[in-house]
């Protein structure tokens, strides 16, 4: 039996090696429309592949994927981040865990990731030929089984367009530009925030990054992921609210009082709440209170404490369009998971058909859970088409 698989990148080099495992005796071959396998795995996690996550502080999937968090559910169950962290350990390849609980290879290199993949390919003898685009499920029709993983946004062909339903992909991990300068000034701070878009629940809490385009950082990031759809329905054009302390108004105004009670005499500039770096605070005063920025803390009155609360809890911005983060580009939208079977990822409407990965209407928040779907998806996969030639 012949099996192809179309897309040279994470989920596919992954479905083909366990395929060839499971089956020995299947032909196994990776099509890859570029001249280049595995390149999006060369510069994730800035070139270090932060291969997933521990999971550790995930309460909820749907945290860390706002988009097929109930598939994953379901085939975590077949294969999890345990499962892929044992998997990559027992072929040579330590990893380690950070305190933010990413994983990468211990040799802090994607290189390592890409060298497993292609000495497995190699000893297992999985056929890889690049520069073969498909655009027909009729240019495969020498093959038994098909699994298309050919990724997100930039790799959506006429292959996926006519094959299942799908969702319109739209960008979903990637920065905001905004045009203040006087926010731009205070590039390279970076601030435990609580990032939202006014009028809607859409919220996400963590390190801000400040960058001379805008604001970065997983805070941003997990936003960007979370209001994807959203943002991209407007143009990347919105308001956004920053909390620089992540506390509740009630808590500033306690916190303020108390500074103007225990520090009556000094200016503003000289004692700063809430541990803010020193020239965001300047920013939060000069914006609140303009020419009254170094007045004593004491002689602030009720009007001016509350300026300050909401530049402190309320900071408002307007979205001017998005960056992408780094050299890594995650989409949302995809195959319409409806269309395939829950727990093989076989299309309904084509027999031995199936998707694993970003093809898929699956993505998540900055931390490795992206790679960890690929896994996942690409593993549960390589199991269906296992058991499907089997049985014949």
């Amino acid at each position: 039996m012949k099996a192809a698989v179309v897309g040279g990148g994470a989920a596919g080099f992954f479905l083909a090696i366990n395929l060839k495992e499971m089956c020995p005796q299947m032909d196994v071959t990776i099509l890859e429309a570029s001249h280049h396998v595995l390149a999006k795995v060369k510069v994730s996690g800035g070139g270090r592949c932060n291969c997933t996550n521990s999971f550790e502080e995930v309460r909820d999937l749907q945290n860390v994927y706002p988009r097929g968090h109930r598939l994953l559910k379901r085939l975590f169950k077949q294969f999890d981040h345990r499962d892929a962290y044992q998997w990559f350990e027992s072929r040579g390849v330590k990893l380690v865990t950070q305190p933010d609980h990413c994983v990468f290879p211990q040799s802090q290199d994607s290189q390592t990731i890409i060298n497993l993949f292609l000495n497995e390919t190699r000893r297992l003898g999985v056929t890889i030929k690049t520069g073969c685009r498909i655009n027909s499920l009729d240019e495969l029709s020498d093959y038994d089984f098909i699994a298309i993983t050919t990724g997100g946004m930039n790799s959506h062909s006429s292959l996926t367009s006519h094959l299942s339903p799908l969702i319109p992909p739209v960008p979903s991990l990637f920065t905001f530009n905004i045009e203040e300068q006087a926010l731009r000034d205070l590039m390279g701070t970076v601030v435990e925030a609580t990032a939202m878009i006014p009028g809607t629940k859409m919220r996400a809490s963590g390190p801000l990054l400040i960058t001379h385009w805008g604001m970065s950082g997983p805070c941003i990031l997990r936003l960007s992921s979370y209001a994807a759809r959203l943002l991209s329905e407007n143009n990347y054009q919105m308001p956004l609210s920053v909390n620089w302390t992540q506390l509740k108004e009630n808590e500033v105004q306690q916190e303020l009082l108390s500074f103007c009670r225990q520090y009556a005499q000094k200016q503003l500039p000289t004692m700063r709440p809430f541990d803010l770096p020193q020239r965001l605070w300047n920013y939060l005063t000069e914006k609140a209170l303009a020419g009254r920025a170094r007045a004593p803390w004491g002689s602030l009155n009720q009007k001016e404490l509350n300026r300050l609360t909401n530049s402190l809890i309320n900071d408002t911005y307007q979205i001017a369009g998005r960056a992408p983060f780094k050299d890594e580009f995650v989409t949302c939208g995809g195959i319409d998971l409806a269309s395939v079977n829950p727990s093989t990822l076989e299309s309904r409407e084509h027999p031995h058909l199936y998707f694993a990965g970003e093809v898929l209407d699956i993505d998540g928040v900055t931390g490795g859970f992206n790679f960890q779907a690929a896994w996942t998806t690409a593993y549960a996969v390589a199991t269906a088409i296992a058991a499907a030639s089997v049985q014949g």
